[in-house]
């Protein structure tokens, strides 16, 4: 915890959205919060409000709630790096191809793959998914080519391999355009964006996390009650950085807001088991020892995209004698949603994998808009909780190295 003692009341609040790999702008999260804390205060009794953000700065806006019989305000600012995510989506179609070689080789040569699978299948599969639906296509593609060259090898002979290649890397295309559906050149283009440097974390991209740390030291020196990091999927791994070099920089006032630091759905492992993740590993091993911060770590095992109840410290083999975080709790999908919710998201696997910041129908603890904009602090709402009983905690990870 941080050495303020915790208020009772949260007023003001600040809070700093770190997003996966997502290309897509950070107005979406802002229309995201607008729908479903609207569905979420209908359904739990509080008052919830969304307003554009004023001010230079992150794209953002700004909550008022009121709830427990009072008002919080709560200004919200989205860390966007879906600029870098779009420029690494940016190859070719048999640049991808070479993508796929390059990263299924370095999770597979470095024995990533086969200690991930023994954490959780779901989100190995989900790694997996691209992979087989890219060669899929291929496939396809090679057997129209064969097709069409059969066809029209006695007329014309060699020529015949012009129209068969053209429909073949006709058909390719048409299964990129359509891959908001299917989900395949996304993905692939994730994995591959952690894996292209065996988990070593980019200039580009550290340049960015250092100019995200300004921003919540920046916030960290103004009269708010909490400030709160949320990390969602591969932002989980990135706030972990970002935490980690201010403590360590000393730059979390003693006497400021209480800093609270909130995972969802988290994908940690794919980059921690990596061999050159040095610099992440340390990063989790020294922010779960640190008294400067709350840490909770929320999953579900209905989220097949995600290392659920996973712990991402532990599991990495780099826990040591002090270590105070994450807490790991579940959403408890099954049960937080009605059986009717349920069944309608259970094969929607993309869409679970958001549910974290959505609203549930029959909510528990967990309650996004009432950590983001309730009068309890994340330490103070979570307080005496004990972790999942179901989480997993062994070192499984091959490589535990902090040291580059």
């Amino acid at each position: 915890m941080s050495s303020q003692t915790n208020p009772p009341q949260v007023h003001r609040r600040r809070v700093f959205y770190i997003p996966g790999y997502d290309p897509m702008p950070p107005r979406r999260y802002r229309e995201l919060y607008r729908t479903e804390s609207g569905l979420q205060a209908a359904i739990s009794g509080y008052d919830i409000s969304i307003s554009p953000k004023s001010g230079d700065g992150p794209f953002g806006w700004r909550v008022v709630s009121f709830q427990d019989g009072m008002q919080v305000q709560t200004d919200v600012d989205v860390l966007a790096w879906s600029d870098i995510v779009q420029d690494s989506m940016s190859g070719s179609i048999p640049a991808t191809y070479l993508q796929l070689a390059h990263t299924a080789w370095i999770y597979l040569s470095t024995g990533a793959l086969g200690r991930l699978v023994r954490l959780r299948k779901g989100p190995v599969i989900a790694a997996l998914y691209p992979v087989g639906m890219l060669l899929t296509q291929l496939l396809a593609a090679l057997l129209v080519a064969w097709g069409i060259t059969t066809l029209m090898w006695s007329l014309v002979g060699w020529l015949a391999l012009v129209p068969a290649l053209a429909a073949a890397y006709g058909l390719l295309r048409w299964f990129r355009k359509i891959d908001n559906r299917l989900f395949a050149y996304y993905l692939m283009h994730d994995y591959a964006y952690s894996a292209q440097s065996k988990g070593e974390t980019s200039a580009e991209l550290q340049k960015r996390l250092d100019s995200f740390g300004g921003l919540v030291r920046q916030a960290l020196q103004t009269k708010v009650d909490e400030v709160l990091v949320v990390g969602h999927s591969s932002g989980a791994h990135l706030g972990v950085s970002v935490l980690s070099d201010l403590i360590r920089d000393h730059r979390v006032p003693e006497n400021g807001p209480v800093l609270s630091f909130l995972t969802l759905g988290q994908v940690v492992p794919m980059v921690s088991f990596l061999p050159k993740a040095h610099r992440l590993r340390a990063d989790l091993q020294f922010l779960s020892n640190s008294d400067n911060l709350t840490w909770v770590d929320v999953s579900a095992p209905g989220d097949g995209c995600a290392f659920a109840l996973c712990d991402p410290v532990s599991v990495s083999g780099v826990a040591g004698p002090g270590k105070k975080w994450p807490l790991v709790l579940s959403a408890a999908f099954t049960k937080t949603l009605s059986p009717e919710r349920w069944n309608a998201l259970r094969w929607r696997f993309f869409r679970l994998h958001f549910q974290y910041l959505c609203a549930f129908d029959q909510p528990g603890t967990y309650d996004y808009f009432r950590i983001t904009a309730g009068p309890q602090t994340l330490g103070e709402r979570f307080k005496g909780r004990t972790p999942s009983k179901s989480r997993i905690e062994a070192p499984v990870s091959k490589y535990t190295s902090v040291d580059a």
